[in-house]
């Protein structure tokens, strides 16, 4: 996989039905999106969830958005890369992170390195001298990088970066340190509505989790944000900043100025403005055409 297309979809499957999942996958690789992206956090194993999706389309990327690297050694992330590479083409994007305390040591029982760069380095050394009885691909492999020496090391050791909850100023900051060849793909949360009450009431929802996990803080702060925006459920700037809403110009300007600002690739994660975790078909065909 040389490149990456230009548009992605982001979605947590958890709360779908297998039914509702395969109609997903089927639906994003008809409207013509380039990649399905999907997190590893409470619910699905990554890789088998990523072979579920693969086995159920036939020219979509598949993209775990992250994997956790606590949750298996780097042997078993580079089998499962060269695995799925082997079974279905040239088709499986491996984004790896370091995930969040919370997830690694009270959901998973691990021991959080405080050295969250130097662990991300030696898993990926490990994983580069891995090398098993299947024929070894050019592996895609991507991180989820914030901060600049995670960005750093994602351009010197993959394929590129995948940031998650930030902003084109983060996207233009990000590019400068990967530099032009890596692949930049961005995570934006977007909700189709014209009522700004009803955006913000989902946005809130939506970063109820993420607002006080330091890793998000430290960079929404390095961003210009400050302890008034991510206090309670968050100002409306700040909210209004990770989710764009509003017209179709409206959230595709936003898409936009991710490319704008360096990204190639722009995952969008559609938001129910009715509050549920059904999809939002009219919000995946709209953005479709952009």
């Amino acid at each position: 996989m040389q490149n990456i297309g230009r548009l992605g979809v982001w979605y947590t499957p958890d709360y779908l039905s297998q039914k509702e999942t395969i109609d997903l996958a089927i639906g994003i690789e008809k409207l013509n999106f380039d990649t399905f992206w999907y997190p590893e956090g409470l619910g699905y194993e990554s890789f088998s969830f990523g072979s579920f999706i693969l086995s159920q389309t036939s020219k979509l990327n598949v993209a775990s958005g992250i994997a956790n690297i606590y949750a298996r050694d780097a042997v078993s992330a580079a089998a499962g890369h060269d695995t799925l590479h082997k079974l279905y083409g040239d088709r499986f994007i491996l984004g790896l992170g370091v995930s969040h305390i919370p997830l690694v040591e009270d959901f998973r029982g691990h021991s959080y390195q405080r050295k969250p760069v130097s662990t991300m380095r030696n898993y990926l050394e490990m994983i580069d001298k891995t090398q098993l009885t299947i024929d070894r691909p050019d592996r895609n492999i991507i991180l989820a990088a914030l901060g600049p020496k995670m960005t750093a090391l994602a351009g010197e050791k993959t394929k590129g970066a995948h940031p998650y909850l930030v902003t084109p100023e983060h996207t233009e900051r990000t590019r400068a340190i990967l530099g032009p060849n890596k692949w930049l793909c961005v995570e934006q949360k977007v909700c189709l509505t014209n009522e700004a009450s009803v955006a913000r009431e989902s946005a809130a929802k939506m970063l109820d989790t993420y607002i006080n996990w330091p890793n998000y803080r430290n960079n929404w702060i390095s961003l210009g944000f400050n302890e008034d925006d991510l206090s309670g459920q968050g100002s409306n700037r700040f909210l209004d900043s990770m989710v764009a809403w509003g017209s179709k110009n409206q959230v595709c300007d936003r898409i936009k100025e991710h490319f704008s600002a360096g990204a190639d690739h722009v995952c969008i994660q559609p938001m129910n403005p009715d509050g549920t975790y059904s999809i939002d078909w009219n919000a995946l065909e709209t953005i479709s055409e952009l």
